[in-house]
């Protein structure tokens, strides 16, 4: 067990954005948190045995660019084990928003062990939301279960119910705020609508992108200057590998 970080911050996630509609069953779970919310526990699943994501075997045949053989421009990274099942329910739960073109957002938490994340929490918070933003509601919720649990922020998820997956400019700025907490902190973009490529897993490029968030003073929607050395300000994380056999736990709070 470890202490995970206190000063959890959750913005308001925006972005010009989406989405997926698919049906799965889940199975409620009891919990007692401080905070009530409904507690969903998915089974093992039943497949093959880890795999790191790519182009070619992203889950559902979804493009995907998050390879571990391609170059990163960031430091070393830990590896984050995902389950396979993550970004299916979150579009399943997000997919009453996506109907109406209203953004979902949600916080993924994770435990530490032997240098190895793992996601095993995906809390979804009281919301406020538009097509392109997503603002979480009484923040205090998000915070008592990632302590009770001892979760690591490990990064957000959220969708684009009708525009491409990308960041905007306010989400790479939700993004710097848990990249400087935890280096390995993702942001998940999913984008139903479109058809060249439906989910993202991204982060800030490190040093390059997170210099230039950090004193970039603007708010709202904007435009950010291109690093000098030519590199990106995000790109596809190199790390992640999405694990059949791991549980993953939904709060959902709303």
């Amino acid at each position: 067990m470890f202490q995970a970080p206190v000063s959890v911050k959750v913005y308001s996630i925006g972005s010009m954005d989406g989405g997926i509609c698919c049906h799965i069953d889940l199975h409620p779970v009891t919990k007692s948190f401080p905070s009530p919310g409904v507690s969903f526990l998915q089974p093992p699943p039943h497949g093959p045995d880890v795999s790191r994501i790519s182009v070619t075997n992203a889950p559902d045949g979804q493009l995907g660019n998050c390879s571990g053989n391609e170059q990163s421009t960031s430091k070393h990274l830990k590896d984050i084990h995902m389950s396979g099942r993550l970004m299916e329910d979150f579009v399943n739960a997000a997919s009453e928003n996506t109907k109406k073109n209203l953004e979902t957002c949600g916080v993924l938490g994770a435990f530490l062990k032997d240098g190895t994340f793992y996601v095993t929490s995906l809390i979804i918070p009281k919301q406020e939301a538009t097509s392109n933003s997503c603002q979480a509601l009484n923040e205090e919720e998000i915070y008592s279960i990632q302590n009770e649990e001892s979760l690591y922020p490990i990064g957000w998820i959220h969708t684009h119910p009708s525009q491409s997956c990308f960041m905007s400019s306010i989400d790479l700025h939700t993004q710097y705020t848990y990249q400087v907490m935890v280096p390995e902190a993702v942001g998940i973009v999913l984008a139903p609508s479109d058809e060249s490529r439906q989910y993202g897993i991204f982060r800030l490029s490190d040093p390059d992108g997170m210099n230039i968030i950090k004193e970039c003073q603007e708010r709202g929607f904007h435009l950010h200057k291109a690093p000098a050395n030519g590199t990106p300000i995000y790109e596809d994380c190199p790390n992640i590998i999405f694990n059949p056999n791991l549980r993953l736990e939904i709060h959902d709070l709303r």
